[in-house]
């Protein structure tokens, strides 16, 4: 799910696809989620999270399962095979350390 998300927004903000307008569809602006992910937030946490996968792994996979796949804390403890509160541990870590390294 990562892999479609991040090819998709690196295809919409190429010039050959228009990267520099934005197309807005009337009947969908007025259902679209001001907490949507842009393009540019999208490809930033890509490499940012990638970044972090060489250094911690498992805490990498947590952000994964979690944020792309949106499952939640128990399902990704009986994934990765931890306990919640280890989810929720290295989940906190790795939102800290990507916030500073995108910010």
């Amino acid at each position: 799910m990562r892999r479609i998300l991040i090819d998709n927004a690196r295809r919409k903000k190429s010039l050959k696809h228009g990267g520099e307008h934005q197309k807005i569809d009337l009947n969908e602006a007025a259902l679209e989620q001001d907490n949507a992910p842009s393009v540019d937030h999208l490809i930033a946490l890509d490499e940012a999270l990638s970044r972090l996968s060489v250094e911690e792994k498992t805490r990498a996979e947590v952000v994964k399962l979690r944020y792309f796949a949106g499952l939640s804390v128990e399902q990704t403890a009986d994934i990765l095979e931890i306990s919640p509160t280890t989810v929720k541990r290295y989940w906190a870590y790795a939102r800290a350390w990507l916030l500073r390294e995108i910010g």
